[in-house]
């Protein structure tokens, strides 16, 4: 079951930000992006080609920054009013077993 108890001392928010650096800059799925999706964007004449490869880069990260920013907030916002509802939380975790009820049953039934 959901356990949401203050157990476990919680992290700094230095340690928070290092890891989730840490995590999207080592996670290889985001450099295979960058090689296989930007380069379209950056013409073959172009004199300083890694430059812009950069800068597409740096405002791509900027945008995904904003918007986890986003998130964040919003789920703090909310985290209160989730957890001190017991009918709430009951009906997340029906939802998500429903969902994985789902799609278990999808892959069982999927032909190969």
């Amino acid at each position: 079951s959901l356990n949401v108890g203050q157990d476990v001392a919680p992290r700094t928010t230095g340690k928070v930000i290092t890891s989730g650096i840490l995590i999207n800059t080592l996670n290889p799925k985001l450099s295979i992006f960058f090689f296989a999706f930007l380069p379209q964007f950056v013409s073959t004449t172009e004199p300083h080609a890694l430059s812009k490869m950069l800068e597409l880069s740096s405002v791509f990260m900027l945008l995904t920054f904003i918007v986890f920013v986003g998130y964040g907030i919003f789920a703090a916002s909310i985290r209160s009013h989730v957890v001190s509802r017991p009918m709430v939380l009951t009906w997340m975790r029906r939802t998500f077993a429903g969902a994985f009820v789902a799609l278990g049953a999808k892959l069982a039934l999927t032909e190969r």
